[in-house]
């Protein structure tokens, strides 16, 4: 009996050292709930860098190992997905997107000292001294003065309307917003606050059409977004309407129909951006998904592909090491073709790039004008 279990035991271990070790990359997001539509996009855009790397052999001969965790879209229950992703001692932890699930749990990550990579945009995220949480797209305080350049510079507005959902997200790009809006002498004479999740948005444009003002900002999540836009036109409003990366997005212009023509923005990121390589990597995610990516796709791309970048630049698994290689660190798309267009992290974790102004058109996101990185890093 002990010669078998010895045998066994030999087999078995033989068998280990045959196999390629990994490397535990758990994926953290919203899968069903208000944030599916954003979630979704992420883990595939994550999913599709996942096996591009490990079919060319993985990150420093290791593959990636990348389990799935829906935090269905609830703070509560993305801290105890974390939780349960971090006892499983991960090198990374990507996502989650909706701004209050991070805000619940980004604590747990940075205690364990593992680099977390997000897709939330709450100005605070990266202002609470974290130095382990990263984005891979703009902070609210980033994004918002370039609106609201836009609504003074092109728009000529000297009133606004804002609508905005009442989550972390919303409240944190409402307060942003109207910060600048006061730095600009710019009038915000309607504030209007919806819900996560909601369906009739009838009321909501009765009070903003009301307000007579020169333009409407709408903040709220994509399919939210998609809904206020179907019941505006609906009523007629004829102001600008007026957003971020969540009013223009494909999968809002996909569910607003004709209702979406005319919605203009600013646009962190975008798949019809006019860069040869995301316009590539949009047909590709196309191919392999059967859907248009929005801009959540290639957050969750570029983040798998910043984090091999900054792994192969030090050359071992090193969490605390990676935390801090990606401060002040500037991937460039000759140096990792993944990360698409050249990127910088700040030392808070903030990112910076290129990003646009687009409207959508005849049912597609049509970009304007591009607008230049604010600075540069090492």
């Amino acid at each position: 009996m002990m010669k078998s279990f010895i045998a066994i035991s030999l087999a078995l271990g033989a068998a280990g050292a045959s196999a390629q070790p990994t490397v535990n990359m758990p994926i953290v997001i919203e899968l069903s709930g208000a944030g599916a539509v954003s979630g979704t996009n992420f883990r595939d855009g994550a999913v599709l860098a996942i096996e591009e790397i490990n079919a060319k052999g993985g990150i420093l001969k290791r593959k990636i190992n990348a389990p799935q965790a829906d935090t269905q879209s609830n703070p509560g229950i993305s801290r105890a997905q974390v939780q349960k992703a971090i006892d499983g001692d991960p090198y990374v932890i990507l996502g989650p997107v909706f701004s209050g699930s991070v805000k619940a749990n980004m604590a747990l990550a940075q205690q364990a000292e593992v680099p977390q990579i997000v897709g939330a945009e709450a100005a605070e995220i990266t202002q609470a001294g974290n130095p382990y949480i990263f984005r891979t797209s703009f902070g609210q305080q980033m994004s918002m003065p370039k609106i609201a350049n836009y609504l003074r510079d092109g728009l000529k507005a000297r009133t606004v309307a804002v609508l905005w959902v009442n989550n972390d997200f919303g409240k944190g790009g409402r307060d942003t917003f109207v910060k600048e809006m006061a730095a600009r002498n710019i009038k915000v004479v309607s504030d209007v606050s919806t819900e996560s999740g909601q369906m009739d948005f009838a009321a909501d444009v009765v009070k903003l059409k009301g307000a007579n003002a020169d333009a409407i900002f709408v903040y709220t999540n994509e399919e939210e977004s998609a809904r206020f836009l179907r019941e505006a036109r609906k009523q007629g409003i004829d102001k600008p309407l007026i957003g971020e990366t969540t009013l223009l997005g494909q999968k809002v212009i996909d569910l607003a129909g004709p209702a979406a023509n005319g919605a203009r923005g600013h646009v962190g990121l975008s798949a019809d951006a006019p860069v040869p390589a995301v316009l590539a990597f949009k047909e590709k995610f196309s191919k392999r998904f059967g859907y248009v990516p929005d801009h959540n796709g290639i957050k969750g791309y570029t983040g798998v592909y910043a984090v091999k970048y900054a792994t192969e630049k030090i050359g071992r698994f090193d969490r605390k090491l990676l935390a801090k290689t990606l401060h002040g660190l500037t991937i460039k798309p000759e140096q990792e073709p993944g990360i698409l267009m050249e990127t910088t992290w700040d030392n808070n974790g903030d990112i910076d790039r290129i990003s646009f102004l687009a409207e959508v058109v005849e049912g597609k996101q049509r970009i304007v004008q591009t607008l230049p990185k604010l600075g540069s890093g090492k």
